[in-house]
Protein backbone atom coordinates (compact mmCIF):
# COMPACT_ATOMS: atom_id res chain seq x y z
CA UNK A 1 0.00 0.00 0.00
CA UNK A 2 2.91 2.14 0.60
CA UNK A 3 4.32 1.79 -2.50
CA UNK A 4 1.46 2.22 -5.01
CA UNK A 5 0.41 5.26 -2.44
CA UNK A 6 3.67 7.19 -3.28
CA UNK A 7 3.59 6.27 -7.01
CA UNK A 8 0.18 7.63 -7.23
CA UNK A 9 1.57 10.86 -5.94
CA UNK A 10 4.09 11.19 -8.61
CA UNK A 11 1.92 9.91 -11.34
CA UNK A 12 -1.36 11.31 -13.51
CA UNK A 13 -3.48 10.47 -10.10
CA UNK A 14 -2.50 13.32 -8.68
CA UNK A 15 -4.35 15.16 -11.16
CA UNK A 16 -7.51 14.09 -9.98
CA UNK A 17 -7.10 15.19 -6.34
CA UNK A 18 -6.00 18.59 -7.75
CA UNK A 19 -3.10 18.50 -6.15
CA UNK A 20 -0.47 20.89 -8.14
CA UNK A 21 3.37 20.96 -8.49
CA UNK A 22 4.71 23.45 -9.79
CA UNK A 23 8.40 24.66 -11.54
CA UNK A 24 9.80 27.06 -9.13
CA UNK A 25 11.83 30.42 -10.02
CA UNK A 26 15.20 30.17 -11.62
CA UNK A 27 16.32 31.14 -7.62
CA UNK A 28 14.32 28.21 -6.40
CA UNK A 29 15.17 25.89 -8.50
CA UNK A 30 18.80 25.91 -7.20
CA UNK A 31 16.96 24.95 -4.20
CA UNK A 32 16.16 21.70 -4.84
CA UNK A 33 17.06 18.35 -6.52
CA UNK A 34 14.23 17.93 -9.03
CA UNK A 35 11.10 19.46 -9.12
CA UNK A 36 8.05 18.03 -10.85
CA UNK A 37 5.13 19.75 -12.76
CA UNK A 38 1.55 18.54 -12.91
CA UNK A 39 -1.46 20.67 -14.81
CA UNK A 40 -3.78 19.37 -12.28
CA UNK A 41 -7.04 20.21 -14.79
CA UNK A 42 -5.70 18.58 -17.78
CA UNK A 43 -6.72 15.29 -19.10
CA UNK A 44 -3.39 13.80 -19.46
CA UNK A 45 -1.44 16.07 -17.06
CA UNK A 46 2.15 16.52 -18.16
CA UNK A 47 5.48 16.19 -15.91
CA UNK A 48 8.64 18.07 -16.49
CA UNK A 49 11.82 17.37 -14.05
CA UNK A 50 14.26 20.45 -13.73
CA UNK A 51 17.42 19.68 -12.25
CA UNK A 52 19.34 22.25 -10.08
CA UNK A 53 21.46 24.24 -12.04
CA UNK A 54 23.46 26.56 -9.28
CA UNK A 55 24.26 25.82 -5.87
CA UNK A 56 23.37 29.61 -4.79
CA UNK A 57 21.10 28.36 -2.49
CA UNK A 58 21.30 24.75 -1.72
CA UNK A 59 18.55 22.83 0.04
CA UNK A 60 19.85 19.10 -0.57
CA UNK A 61 17.81 17.62 1.99
CA UNK A 62 14.62 18.41 -0.50
CA UNK A 63 13.55 15.97 -3.53
CA UNK A 64 10.25 17.70 -4.29
CA UNK A 65 8.29 20.97 -4.18
CA UNK A 66 4.73 20.65 -4.01
CA UNK A 67 1.99 22.83 -4.28
CA UNK A 68 -1.26 21.42 -1.96
CA UNK A 69 -3.38 23.74 -2.77
CA UNK A 70 -4.35 27.24 -1.62
CA UNK A 71 -5.59 29.51 0.73
CA UNK A 72 -9.02 31.50 0.69
CA UNK A 73 -7.05 34.27 -0.52
CA UNK A 74 -4.57 32.11 -3.46
CA UNK A 75 -1.86 31.84 -1.40
CA UNK A 76 -0.20 28.27 -2.27
CA UNK A 77 0.47 26.09 0.56
CA UNK A 78 3.38 24.12 0.34
CA UNK A 79 4.80 20.59 1.07
CA UNK A 80 8.65 20.06 0.51
CA UNK A 81 9.66 16.10 0.12
CA UNK A 82 13.03 15.27 2.45
CA UNK A 83 14.33 12.10 2.82
CA UNK A 84 14.24 9.30 0.98
CA UNK A 85 11.17 8.12 -1.14
CA UNK A 86 11.50 4.52 -0.64
CA UNK A 87 12.24 4.26 2.99
CA UNK A 88 10.03 2.15 4.99
CA UNK A 89 9.06 5.25 7.65
CA UNK A 90 7.09 7.89 6.41
CA UNK A 91 5.81 11.17 8.22
CA UNK A 92 4.10 14.38 7.13
CA UNK A 93 4.95 17.53 9.62
CA UNK A 94 2.90 20.45 9.64
CA UNK A 95 3.35 24.15 11.31
CA UNK A 96 1.06 27.22 11.35
CA UNK A 97 -2.46 26.38 11.32
CA UNK A 98 -2.85 28.67 13.13
CA UNK A 99 -0.88 31.63 11.87
CA UNK A 100 0.03 33.08 15.07
CA UNK A 101 1.70 30.58 16.40
CA UNK A 102 4.60 30.93 13.87
CA UNK A 103 7.81 29.61 15.93
CA UNK A 104 7.68 25.98 15.04
CA UNK A 105 7.95 27.25 11.18
CA UNK A 106 11.59 27.44 12.21
CA UNK A 107 12.16 23.65 12.99
CA UNK A 108 10.30 22.75 9.65
CA UNK A 109 12.59 25.46 7.60
CA UNK A 110 15.79 24.15 9.48
CA UNK A 111 15.05 20.64 8.21
CA UNK A 112 14.45 21.55 4.94
CA UNK A 113 17.49 24.15 4.25
CA UNK A 114 20.02 21.74 5.92
CA UNK A 115 21.74 18.19 5.20
CA UNK A 116 19.74 15.60 3.47
CA UNK A 117 18.09 13.44 5.57
CA UNK A 118 18.07 9.37 5.08
CA UNK A 119 16.06 6.87 6.67
CA UNK A 120 12.53 8.56 6.68
CA UNK A 121 10.21 9.86 3.64
CA UNK A 122 9.35 13.05 4.94
CA UNK A 123 7.14 15.31 4.20
CA UNK A 124 6.89 19.24 5.96
CA UNK A 125 4.21 21.91 5.56
CA UNK A 126 5.58 24.91 6.60
CA UNK A 127 2.25 26.80 6.60
CA UNK A 128 -0.77 25.37 6.59
CA UNK A 129 -2.62 28.97 7.05
CA UNK A 130 -0.73 31.20 4.86
CA UNK A 131 -3.13 33.77 5.27
CA UNK A 132 -3.03 33.71 8.75
CA UNK A 133 0.34 33.82 8.99
CA UNK A 134 0.28 36.82 6.59
CA UNK A 135 -2.02 38.55 8.96
CA UNK A 136 -0.67 37.18 12.18
CA UNK A 137 -4.31 35.87 12.99
CA UNK A 138 -4.80 32.40 14.81
CA UNK A 139 -7.58 32.00 11.98
CA UNK A 140 -7.79 31.60 8.09
CA UNK A 141 -9.03 35.23 5.97
CA UNK A 142 -12.61 33.95 6.24
CA UNK A 143 -12.27 33.87 10.13
CA UNK A 144 -12.71 30.06 10.76
CA UNK A 145 -10.51 28.24 12.88
CA UNK A 146 -9.09 25.77 10.74
CA UNK A 147 -8.67 23.29 14.02
CA UNK A 148 -12.15 23.23 14.25
CA UNK A 149 -13.16 22.73 10.77
CA UNK A 150 -12.20 19.36 9.90
CA UNK A 151 -15.13 16.27 9.19
CA UNK A 152 -14.99 14.56 12.62
CA UNK A 153 -16.98 15.22 15.77
CA UNK A 154 -17.82 18.95 14.28
CA UNK A 155 -20.04 21.15 15.65
CA UNK A 156 -21.43 24.59 14.24
CA UNK A 157 -19.72 27.56 17.18
CA UNK A 158 -20.59 31.36 17.22
CA UNK A 159 -18.25 33.51 15.32
CA UNK A 160 -15.01 33.87 17.60
CA UNK A 161 -11.46 33.57 18.24
CA UNK A 162 -12.95 29.09 17.86
CA UNK A 163 -14.88 29.77 15.18
CA UNK A 164 -15.99 26.07 12.94
CA UNK A 165 -16.94 28.35 10.08
CA UNK A 166 -20.12 27.59 7.91
CA UNK A 167 -20.03 23.60 7.42
CA UNK A 168 -17.12 20.96 8.14
CA UNK A 169 -14.48 21.23 5.47
CA UNK A 170 -15.88 24.59 3.94
CA UNK A 171 -12.38 25.99 3.78
CA UNK A 172 -9.66 25.33 1.09
CA UNK A 173 -6.96 24.83 3.53
CA UNK A 174 -8.95 22.44 5.23
CA UNK A 175 -9.61 20.66 2.49
CA UNK A 176 -6.47 20.64 0.64
CA UNK A 177 -4.59 19.50 4.08
CA UNK A 178 -7.36 16.34 3.98
CA UNK A 179 -6.23 15.50 0.15
CA UNK A 180 -2.53 15.71 0.87
CA UNK A 181 -2.94 13.53 3.66
CA UNK A 182 -5.03 11.07 2.34
CA UNK A 183 -2.63 10.54 -0.81
CA UNK A 184 0.65 10.56 1.08
CA UNK A 185 -0.64 8.23 4.03
CA UNK A 186 1.92 8.59 5.97
CA UNK A 187 2.58 6.37 9.11
CA UNK A 188 3.15 9.52 11.26
CA UNK A 189 2.31 13.03 11.50
CA UNK A 190 3.06 15.58 13.91
CA UNK A 191 1.41 18.85 14.17
CA UNK A 192 3.39 21.77 15.65
CA UNK A 193 1.35 24.61 18.02
CA UNK A 194 1.70 26.55 20.54
CA UNK A 195 1.59 27.84 23.14
CA UNK A 196 0.66 25.01 25.83
CA UNK A 197 4.36 23.53 25.77
CA UNK A 198 3.64 19.76 25.78
CA UNK A 199 2.56 16.34 24.05
CA UNK A 200 -0.82 15.98 23.87
CA UNK A 201 -1.75 12.68 25.01
CA UNK A 202 -5.52 13.22 25.05
CA UNK A 203 -6.00 11.15 21.29
CA UNK A 204 -2.90 9.44 21.21
CA UNK A 205 -2.26 8.03 24.91
CA UNK A 206 0.84 6.62 25.35
CA UNK A 207 1.45 5.60 21.99
CA UNK A 208 5.10 4.62 21.13
CA UNK A 209 5.11 8.20 18.91
CA UNK A 210 3.95 10.43 21.27
CA UNK A 211 6.11 8.98 23.94
CA UNK A 212 9.53 9.47 21.20
CA UNK A 213 8.30 12.98 20.93
CA UNK A 214 7.84 13.89 24.83
CA UNK A 215 11.22 12.74 24.94
CA UNK A 216 13.56 13.61 22.18
CA UNK A 217 11.78 17.05 22.06
CA UNK A 218 11.76 17.61 26.09
CA UNK A 219 8.16 18.65 26.55
CA UNK A 220 6.13 16.67 28.85
CA UNK A 221 3.01 14.31 28.15
CA UNK A 222 0.31 16.29 28.99
CA UNK A 223 -3.94 15.99 27.98
CA UNK A 224 -5.47 19.53 26.12
CA UNK A 225 -9.20 19.91 26.19
CA UNK A 226 -8.74 22.74 23.08
CA UNK A 227 -9.67 25.40 25.36
CA UNK A 228 -13.04 25.60 24.30
CA UNK A 229 -13.23 22.18 23.62
CA UNK A 230 -11.60 19.88 21.28
CA UNK A 231 -14.35 19.00 18.00
CA UNK A 232 -13.70 19.28 14.43
CA UNK A 233 -9.82 18.97 14.94
CA UNK A 234 -7.28 17.34 12.40
CA UNK A 235 -5.79 15.15 15.03
CA UNK A 236 -9.44 13.63 15.74
CA UNK A 237 -10.31 13.38 11.62
CA UNK A 238 -7.23 11.75 10.90
CA UNK A 239 -6.72 9.66 13.63
CA UNK A 240 -10.43 8.21 13.13
CA UNK A 241 -10.26 8.16 9.29
CA UNK A 242 -6.70 7.12 8.33
CA UNK A 243 -4.14 4.62 9.23
CA UNK A 244 -1.11 5.82 11.09
CA UNK A 245 -0.65 8.16 14.27
CA UNK A 246 -1.07 11.95 14.43
CA UNK A 247 0.31 13.25 17.31
CA UNK A 248 0.10 17.20 18.71
CA UNK A 249 3.36 19.18 20.00
CA UNK A 250 2.79 22.49 21.48
CA UNK A 251 5.42 24.56 22.26
CA UNK A 252 6.00 27.19 24.82
CA UNK A 253 5.12 30.57 24.27
CA UNK A 254 9.07 31.79 23.46
CA UNK A 255 11.00 28.71 22.60
CA UNK A 256 14.99 29.97 21.85
CA UNK A 257 16.86 30.23 19.32
CA UNK A 258 19.24 27.12 19.87
CA UNK A 259 15.66 24.97 20.39
CA UNK A 260 13.96 25.29 17.31
CA UNK A 261 17.43 25.31 15.08
CA UNK A 262 19.42 22.45 16.74
CA UNK A 263 17.44 20.56 19.77
CA UNK A 264 14.06 20.35 17.77
CA UNK A 265 15.27 19.05 14.27
CA UNK A 266 17.70 16.64 15.55
CA UNK A 267 15.28 15.56 18.08
CA UNK A 268 12.36 15.36 15.70
CA UNK A 269 14.30 13.24 13.70
CA UNK A 270 15.19 11.16 16.28
CA UNK A 271 11.58 10.84 16.96
CA UNK A 272 10.62 9.67 13.81
CA UNK A 273 12.95 7.71 12.64
CA UNK A 274 15.25 9.57 10.13
CA UNK A 275 19.07 10.55 10.32
CA UNK A 276 21.04 13.39 8.71
CA UNK A 277 23.89 12.30 6.06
Amino acid sequence: MRTATRGALAGSAVGAVALALVVPSAAEASATRSVRQVVPDSTAPSRVVVPARSLAEPRPAVVERVVIGRSRRGRPILAFRLGDPDATRSAVVIAAMHGNERKPQTILRTLRDGRPITGLDLWVVPSANPDGVARKARRNARGVDLNRNFPRRWKRSRRGVTWSGPSAASEPETRAMMRFLRRVAPDQVVSFHQPLYGIDTSGTGNRPLARRLAKHLKLPRRSFSCGSGCYGTMSQWFNHRLDGQLVTVELGRSPSRAYLTRTAPTGLLKALGGTRS
